[in-house]
């Protein structure tokens, strides 16, 4: 499983040595019926990068192979001295790349046998504002809609997400859907791929999401397309959104499209329509307020129900599973973290004192950092993840992750393994077993191919192992079925139960949606009754609307800085790439820019300039980019040097949108060279 759409995948090893020779889709799999996508296959057949065999601990400003035993004893004695300390002192990263069991098992590690404010995971980069402007709007997380919905809606708006390069299998059936008597929207500045493929691409000005969207509501009560049964039966807040939207042309002129346009998605919504968002509209320092404009679009215009709603496209793997399992935002099971009955449950299925859990969920990942620069956290245990080139203003993180003592564990080298004390080199798919929870809730089995290599732990094992280093008994067991089976329990009676699910049921079902309350029943499309009511879990039993208007962009262009970074994926790579790096490549990250907006000639080298940081890149020029944008992709390693760490109250960044300028490569500019930009000979190939 490579992305959140949650292809089920068969995998055949090698007959001589270790990997993986045959991949392909699983026709038994009911989320995809044997579909896979190219890089979903390479990734498992021919993955990149350079792939972690050994422990590894820094001696002498090296790191050097070393024995399980050291490494594990370095790693728990660095982090113990901390939290005899101060807990708080620790943080701990997790990922949206780990198992069900590992998050679970993590969360409770840095929650209950730490006691730590300071955990997170980077799936906070990127899901957060969706997150919160569910539970803004119906009192709970994850998408109302499912994958079943996609083939009756007649009207597909994908706003902000390129579905076609992040979602292929998730994005033919949206587009057999639209082709079948349906019709494909994008809203999106760049004409991507998904936008070539649309009946209508609606180009507003990059980080102005917010400002369209209050346009179109603003549009749709000019015109009396409101439908005002549905939101006087089932929904509360419609008069005080009212009450401050603005006019929809002085709304639309903010956003750069005519009132034309607007009265186009106004039409659209007319039919059923499903409403697809993702990173454009989820990483802006108003991204919840943007996500929940969506959702009022949905209620304002009844789009709710069988062929549509609100859908926001999750990205790594177990996003979704990470949300309901690891207690990072919430306890398990979407237990809300300051309710002390709550509390009080989660302490005792845990067996720690109810004191040691953190009273707030934390300042997210970029809060995290923050908290080393300003001297409150010593030490760090990242796992599955790539905070060095992941989060915004990279520069800075990798300066922060040298100052404290840093145990990364992985299963590639990446930018942060590079900076740590200790190395814990880690199985990853195919090499470990246990569950994972796609976007529309859908929990499926992962099974290895093969046994991690000699030398290789599962994430699980380590976690166990560590937690029971700082709290005797916090683990009984490193088994995942028996870990599956303890975090299924800890959901029951809670809005994501999934207390019947069970390894057994998901072998002869193969996959299985939350909430599952017993062992024959599954979800479908959330908070629709049995006989068609609607019920949210909110004080008034009613969705609720949002009030926010746009307040501008994060950070406008200057003089001095005159054009807009924007960043986005690439069809053949996920993540910070690690994977689809070869060791030691540093080839520059690719500028496209318009001819116009181009002072350079195609394919020259040029440097990106933020008041952050300078990076080298090779030009491109694209009339897919609009005029005054240069676009640069996501998963280059040098790309968030340049990008800007405000971010929405959720903690989320503002990834999508900040100030640059392109100078010539012999124009200079300062540039960074630290240790994560140097090869690291320690590190072997499996």
């Amino acid at each position: 499983m490579r992305c959140a759409v949650g292809c089920g995948h068969v995998h055949h090893g090698a007959d001589i040595g270790d990997g993986v020779a045959v991949a392909r889709g699983d026709p038994a799999h009911p989320t995809n019926e044997g579909l896979a996508c190219g890089r979903g296959i390479r990734e498992s057949t021919d993955p990149g990068g350079e792939w972690l065999t050994r422990p590894l601990v820094r001696r002498s400003e090296e790191l050097v192979p070393t024995t399980w035993d050291i490494a594990l004893g370095a790693a728990v004695t660095g982090l113990r001295e901390q939290i005899a300390d101060d807990p708080h002192s620790v943080a701990v990263l997790g990922s949206g790349q780990q198992t069900n069991e590992a998050a679970y098992a993590l969360g409770k590690l840095a929650r209950g046998g730490i006691g730590t404010r300071h955990y997170d995971a980077n799936t906070t980069l990127c899901m957060a504002s969706a997150v919160a402007a569910y539970y803004d709007a119906f009192g709970s997380d994850a998408p109302p809609p499912t994958y079943d919905d996609i083939p009756d809606a007649e009207t597909h708006l994908v706003w902000g997400a390129n579905p076609a390069v992040a979602h292929p299998v998730m994005f033919r059936w949206i587009h057999d859907s639209a082709t079948d008597d349906g019709e494909l929207i994008v809203v999106d500045p760049v004409e991507t791929k998904t936008a070539q493929a649309a009946d209508e691409h609606v180009r507003p000005d990059p980080g102005t999401d917010l400002a369209l969207a209050r346009a179109v509501l603003a549009r749709l009560l000019d015109r009396g397309e409101v439908d005002r049964e549905f939101v006087a039966n089932h929904t509360v807040g419609f008069d005080d959104l009212q009450a401050v939207l603005p006019e929809a042309e002085t709304a639309a002129e903010r956003a750069g499209v005519s009132l034309a346009t607007v009265d186009r998605l106004c039409a659209a919504l007319a039919r059923p329509t499903l409403c697809y968002w993702g990173m454009g509209v989820n990483q802006h320092v108003q991204g919840t307020d943007t996500a929940a404009a969506l959702v009022d679009l949905c209620l304002a215009t009844g789009n709710l129900g069988s062929g549509s709603g609100p859908f926001s496209l999750t990205g790594q793997a177990n996003s979704m599973g990470t949300r309901v399992c690891s207690a990072k935002g919430t306890w398990p099971g979407h237990r809300p973290f300051a309710d002390p009955e709550a509390r009080r449950d989660v302490a005792s299925a845990w067996d720690v004192p109810v004191d040691r859990l953190p009273d707030d969920t934390g300042p997210g990942p970029v809060g995290i950092v923050e908290a080393i620069e300003a001297g409150h956290v010593d030490a760090a245990y990242a796992v599955a993840t790539n905070p060095a080139a992941g989060m915004p203003d990279a520069d800075a993180v990798r300066d922060a992750l040298e100052d404290v003592f840093l145990v990364v564990q992985d299963a590639f080298r990446t930018e942060t393994t590079a900076l740590a004390d200790v190395v814990l080199p880690a199985a990853t798919w195919g090499e470990c077993e246990g569950t994972t929870t796609n976007m529309e809730r859908r929990i499926s089995r992962v099974r290895p191919v093969m046994e991690p290599p000699a030398g290789v732990k599962t994430d699980l094992e380590l976690i166990t192992t560590l937690g029971n280093a700082f709290e005797p008994g916090l683990f009984a067991t490193d088994e995942p079925a028996a870990v599956f089976e303890e975090f299924a329990a800890l959901t029951r009676g809670t809005v994501a139960d999934c207390s019947g699910v069970s390894y057994a049921r998901l072998d002869a079902e193969h996959a299985v949606r939350w909430p599952a309350p017993d062992a024959t029943t599954q979800g479908g499309y959330r908070y629709l009754d049995d006989d068609g009511g609607w019920t949210f879990p909110t004080p008034s039993g009613r969705a609720r609307f949002s009030t926010a208007t746009f307040d501008g962009l994060a950070e406008p262009t200057s003089e001095s800085y005159p054009l807009t970074l924007t960043t986005a994926r690439t069809d053949a790579e996920y993540n910070t790439g690690i994977r689809s790096r070869d060791p030691g490549d540093d080839d520059p990250a690719t500028a496209r820019v318009h001819p116009e907006t181009a002072t350079a000639d195609d394919g020259a080298t040029v440097r990106v300039e933020s008041p952050r940081g300078s990076v080298p890149a090779r030009l491109t020029h694209d009339v897919a980019v609009p005029t005054g944008v240069v676009w640069l992709p996501i998963h280059h390693p040098r790309v968030n040097e340049l990008t800007t760490r405000k971010r929405d109250p959720t903690g989320e960044p503002n990834f999508k949108q900040c100030s640059v300028r392109v100078r010539a490569a012999e124009d200079g500019g300062a540039e960074r060279v630290g240790e994560a930009d140097k090869p690291d000979q320690s590190m072997t190939a499996r």
